[in-house]
């Protein structure tokens, strides 16, 4: 059962110490409840993993809200984050560690309490008495969560915080403390009505599992705000009669194996993160929802986190892509562990990649692909690709561009191939780097499904970066360039400008790892000496222990160097 303050609720102040008691009270709670909530997840999916995505979300929120506290500690003795500086970490950790469909709608939803708790001044967020602002934040997570989800249903996590917000809204208290209480008796009520809300809820017997876990997240909530952390007991008043579905006799461990199927239901879950504008997100929106369903789209302010199950992987990783720059991709097979299986003859498959030179063509077709050459200045056309899949002489292909300007010709000829009868794949991979790293994991004997989805995740969990020669002055993201300087481009975007390779190549690394990595993959271009290569391994060696570093000869001329951080 969730954390539960006593009766008597005057508290403690809505502050930063309070936010990271909440986190550790909410994660220590999921924690307990992590398999309960597990074996009652039976909606939208039945893939029993809901407990164990909402702990890893305000996990990552909890790391976050840490960090803040650590940073201050470093500053001098007595140093402290507002208010403000807390809820903001809150609701990033959450939303970049966000999992599954029930955590990325509470990522959301903290996200819009964190609108309200950063707006106002210091003064009124760090006052004893702040019930006002936290009516207004709970409101405000409600209209966020649902503004994330395509189609919102009833009877979910969407209903219970929807009851807590009315319920905090109308509370005869007048501080955060009873605000809190409030909204956690009435999430406790909602959760218990869900199983008439929600047909599959009903014939299982259950109630929400997304539900259940924001009760936990509110009961910490209120805990903390009453300056507790007393024994867990069931709501009061009318929601005591939910704890009854909450049990483990009523929640068997294999509910979702034994009383639900997925029948024509899509195949996977696909996560990322992605970095677009807003325009770009309503587009995406449209796309992602015609494509599959669970859509939920949350974040802001240049940064998104996507959710949807679709049964065409690659596509909805592709139209991320094209919106802009998704990263930390996650696809999970939806029919693991429902006890389906699903039974197709065997086909004949190829890996068409694009590749410009002469070492990466050798590379990858030691790795099993059918390489199309790209030559300098000489860009492949839709129907040479078309050509190239029809000479295969296969069922099924999977097309790695290697290139961000070829995907669009990549898309045009997966399709005509498509209405040819050929089952056709493309990942979007932006660089050779990626379609590496992609090859590294393919396996013909898989079902094509698996094997693409291993694939993809393989390359959008590869950041990537090459270094070139500017050939003319010009404006650059990272200052102004001169003719004969070296550009360090990270996923893309020019990120250091320097005069010598493996300085500025140095640089590039630094920068990638600093947000973590495994494996550092070199391709070096033609002309380019083994010493810089050598030097660049002995400069990860020194500065990232753990980190494994790999050397091709790959011979391209465009880019004196390719980078990849596994």
């Amino acid at each position: 059962m969730p954390h539960t303050p006593p009766d008597s609720v005057r508290g403690r102040p809505l502050d930063a110490d309070a936010v990271r008691t909440w986190c550790a009270l909410a994660l220590e709670g999921l924690g307990r409840a992590r398999e309960e909530i597990d074996a009652i997840n039976v909606y939208p999916v039945a893939d029993g993993d809901t407990g164990t995505n909402l702990y890893l979300t305000v996990e990552s929120a909890t790391r976050a809200v840490d960090a803040v506290f650590e940073g201050h500690a470093t500053t001098g003795p007595g140093s402290r984050p507002g208010l403000a500086e807390a809820v903001r970490a809150m609701a990033h950790g959450a939303l970049i560690g966000a999992r599954g469909n029930s955590g990325t709608i509470l990522a959301q939803l903290l996200r819009g309490m964190a609108e309200v708790l950063t707006g106002d001044g210091d003064a009124d967020h760090e006052a004893p008495d702040n019930a006002a602002l936290l009516r207004r934040a709970l409101r405000r997570a409600v209209e966020s969560a649902y503004e994330g989800v395509a189609r919102p249903v009833e009877g979910t996590v969407l209903t219970v915080a929807s009851a807590a917000a009315d319920a905090a809204s109308t509370a005869a208290t007048g501080d955060a403390a009873g605000v809190s209480r409030a909204a956690f008796d009435a999430a406790g009520t909602a959760l218990a009505a869900t199983p008439g809300q929600l047909e599959v809820l009903g014939r299982a017997g259950v109630v929400d599992a997304g539900g259940r876990g924001l009760v936990e997240v509110l009961g910490a909530l209120a805990a903390a705000l009453a300056g507790t952390e007393a024994a867990p007991h069931p709501p009061a008043g009318d929601s005591r009669h939910a704890t009854r579905a909450w049990t483990a006799e009523a929640c068997p461990a294999d509910l979702g194996a034994t009383t639900v199927t997925t029948g024509g239901e899509p195949d996977f879950e696909v996560i990322y993160l992605l970095e677009a504008d807003d325009a770009a997100v309503a587009r995406l929106r449209a796309r992602l929802d015609a494509l599959g369903e669970s859509l939920v789209v949350v974040g802001g302010d240049g940064l998104w986190n996507v959710h949807v199950h679709v049964d065409d992987a690659g596509a909805a990783v592709e139209a991320g892509v094209e919106a802009g720059r998704p990263h930390r991709i996650r696809i999970t097979h939806l029919a693991t562990g429902t006890g389906l299986t699903r039974v197709r003859e065997p086909a004949q498959r190829a890996v068409l990649a694009l590749v410009p030179g002469e070492g990466l063509a050798a590379l990858c077709a030691e790795a099993g692909a059918t390489v199309v050459a790209v030559r300098p200045q000489e860009p492949p056309a839709s129907g040479e690709l078309v050509q190239a899949i029809r000479h295969a002489g296969v069922r099924e292909v999977v097309l790695l561009p290697n290139d961000a300007e070829l995907r669009h010709t990549a898309a045009a000829a997966a399709e005509q191939a498509r209405a040819e009868g050929v089952r056709v794949a493309l990942i979007p991979t932006r660089s050779p780097v990626q379609g590496i790293a992609a090859l590294a994991v393919h396996e013909p004997g898989r079902r094509f499904d698996e094997d693409v989805v291993a694939m993809t995740s393989a390359a959008g969990a590869t950041r990537h970066a090459e270094l070139v020669v500017a050939e003319r002055q010009s404006w650059t993201m990272a200052g102004v360039c001169q003719a004969g300087d070296v550009l360090g481009l990270i996923d893309g975007d020019v990120a250091v400008i320097g005069t010598d390779l493996a300085a500025t190549a140095a640089v590039v690394l630094d920068r990638m790892l600093a947000a973590g990595g495994e494996m550092v993959t070199l391709v070096l271009g033609a002309g380019v000496p083994d010493e810089v290569a050598d030097g660049l391994r002995r400069h990860v060696r020194r500065g990232h222990l753990a980190v494994d570093t790999v050397v091709y000869r790959g011979g391209q001329q465009a880019a004196p160097l390719l980078i990849g951080v596994e």
